[in-house]
């Protein structure tokens, strides 16, 4: 029997690559051929495969205590993360909850935010992806395939536009004032402000097609929220720890939530994820009222989350995703001049996103999965995202060198040139 078989059909693979090694930007097979992965297990591997600084945080962990029931006893592991975490998140965010992935962390801040406010309506944005438990996949909307078939989902969610203006065909500030008239005539129309415990959004949306929420939008999101008592939820899971060229994607707005979702970058591939809140919210969650088995007591993965942003900082990689992420746009904006099938690059650091458009206006998604088998032969992995699959996101991890993204751009334009013709 091939060992694939015994493996669930419902996850889908971009490819049966098995590497037995990773290092850096670079994954390796038994043959010992190497992949770039540009896609850092979906913005996981921020620091890299199998960083030294992270992998010897996890040996001498594993050494001394690999798990403590934070129910039970308080690790020194969830302390020093906590600590780690209140350095670098907003001052106002001073509480910290963890569990094990970007879901959990959604569901935690769900819960929080019925709780404090006694309100029970949740509003997320047009191409949201939030999770896949149930309470997450009512909240996420940027394919119908994380809810095909599971419903009736959690109600109490209701969907505003996101300002996506490559897709309406406007400039940013009359898009972002139609999504703004919108969410006002929904709060008029479905549910009444005094009624919705939360507004959850990503910064940038992540499976909905690597889309940058403009600042403006952000900021009279946050004056909007403050005026109704509605708590405004950032979800950073996707662009987190570096990956936009800011430790969080707030700081491009100077917007800072009631409650930040982390998960992925955080723990360099172990999972942990957590959010974040000012104690005085966090105080206004009955005890006992939510929890887990793993969340703050993995000390291997909170040691591992530690190891993480130690990393991030003593080694720039912010900075240096921010210097990247240019070069790869620069880069990517050349192309799309000779290519007009590259409809749109945009993207904050590196998290960029590449859409394909034919001439008639329709999605090209056959162009892009052509381009994603086309540089998959040349060992470049990309993964594509967006409502219509037709955009290709590059995700490097945040130690990729300028030699790194110029190689990748290389390939990426051989093909092109191979789909298209050119």
């Amino acid at each position: 029997m091939n060992p694939l078989d015994l493996l669930s059909p419902v996850w889908t693979h971009l490819t049966t690559l098995q590497p037995v090694r990773g290092e850096g930007v670079y994954l390796y097979d038994a043959q010992g051929r190497a992949y770039m992965d540009f896609t850092s297990g979906i913005g996981v591997t921020n620091t890299g495969h199998a960083h030294p600084k992270v992998v010897a945080a996890v040996q001498e962990q594993a050494a001394r205590l690999l798990f403590g029931q934070i129910n039970i006893v308080v690790t020194p592991a969830v302390l020093e993360l906590a600590q780690a975490l209140n350095a670098i998140t907003p001052p106002e965010l001073d509480a910290f909850f963890f569990s094990n992935s970007g879901a959990e962390a959604i569901e935690a801040a769900v819960k929080l935010a019925r709780h404090a406010t006694g309100r029970r309506n949740i509003i997320v944005f047009q191409g949201s992806f939030h999770g896949r438990t149930a309470q997450a996949m009512a909240m996420t909307t940027s394919k119908y395939i994380y809810r095909y078939n599971y419903q009736p989902l959690p109600a109490g969610v209701f969907v505003a536009p996101f300002p996506y203006a490559y897709y309406y065909g406007w400039d940013e500030d009359r898009t972002v004032d139609f999504a703004l008239r919108q969410l006002d005539y929904l709060l008029h129309g479905q549910t009444k402000p005094d009624e919705v415990a939360a507004m959850v959004i990503e910064p940038v949306l992540g499976e909905g097609g690597y889309v940058p929420a403009p600042p403006r939008f952000l900021q009279a999101l946050r004056a909007l929220t403050r005026e109704h008592g509605i708590l405004l939820v950032l979800d950073e899971v996707q662009t987190g720890f570096g990956r936009t060229g800011r430790m969080f994607a707030l700081e491009h707005s100077g917007v800072v939530p009631d409650i930040l979702v982390m998960a992925k970058g955080l723990g360099s591939g172990l999972p942990i994820s957590g959010i974040a809140a000012p104690r005085t919210l966090m105080e206004r969650w009955t005890p006992g009222s939510h929890g887990g088995t793993y969340g703050g007591g993995s000390a291997v993965a909170l040691a591992a989350a530690r190891a993480t942003i130690q990393v991030l900082q003593e080694e720039g990689l912010v900075d240096n995703a921010a210097r990247m992420g240019e070069r790869l746009m620069a880069g990517l904006r050349a192309l799309q001049a000779r290519y007009p099938v590259l409809g749109d690059v945009r993207g904050l650091g590196l998290m960029v996103g590449t859409e394909f458009t034919h001439p008639d206006g329709r999605p090209a998604k056959d162009v892009a999965k052509a381009v994603q088998r086309a540089v998959l032969e040349r060992g470049l992995l990309l993964l594509t995202c967006g409502t219509y699959e037709n955009v290709i996101r590059w995700i490097p991890p945040l130690v990729v060198t300028a030699e790194e993204i110029d190689r990748a751009l290389d390939i990426f334009a051989a093909a092109l040139a191979q789909v298209t013709g050119a």
